[in-house]
């Protein structure tokens, strides 16, 4: 296969559509939940900061709506990508029924080591800002026009953490897919 124009077998691009609009699904329907968790902690992190980024998507509902909203917006395309490479990994040439279970496995480790990054970067954020006295978040707190810049900071960290949660599940379940196509192919009579 040819890394740069690889090549995708035209009765395998259903099936693989399938996984990635399943992956977007999944993870938009997280991320609007993990932000409804996100907005407890720090709602300025969205008033204040998403709102910028993501505008377009503010129709002046609720501010718990808009964070749902930011949640699937930010994260459906990282679980389509994710589906995507996880069935480009071999997923779509396991048999129906191994695919099925393969394909749970995988977003379900996407689903552990998300929150499990997220955790960690809240950690992560929790101790950045313990440390650092008040001065040294100034501008942050003057860019923003921010009350609470801890909340702010951690909110930050944990989606940082979410996000490389995210790489790090990727990487795994594409190694889970790979060990396991390789068995249910090697045990295919010839």
């Amino acid at each position: 296969m040819n890394l740069l124009y690889p090549t995708i077998p035209i009765k395998q691009l259903p099936g693989m559509l399938r996984i990635a609009f399943l992956g977007a699904v999944v993870a938009g329907c997280y991320g609007a939940l993990h932000d409804q968790v996100t907005y407890s902690i720090s709602p300025e992190y969205f008033l204040k900061f998403k709102s910028r980024q993501f505008s377009y998507a503010d129709f002046g509902w609720p501010p718990r709506v808009f964070a749902s909203e930011v949640g699937f917006l930010g994260s459906f395309w990282v679980g389509m990508a994710a589906g995507w490479f996880v069935a480009r990994a071999g997923l779509v040439r396991l048999p129906r029924a191994m695919r099925r279970s393969c394909t749970l496995r995988s977003f379900a480790i996407l689903l552990t080591t998300c929150p499990a990054g997220g955790f960690t970067g809240a950690l992560f954020g929790l101790t950045l800002t313990r440390h650092k006295n008040s001065s040294d978040w100034l501008l942050l707190q003057h860019a923003f026009g921010l009350e609470n810049v801890r909340a702010f900071v951690i909110v930050g960290c944990l989606h940082a953490g979410s996000y490389l949660g995210a790489l790090a599940g990727l990487i795994a379940a594409i190694i889970y897919v790979r060990r396991r196509v390789r068995t249910s192919v090697g045990s295919e009579p010839h």
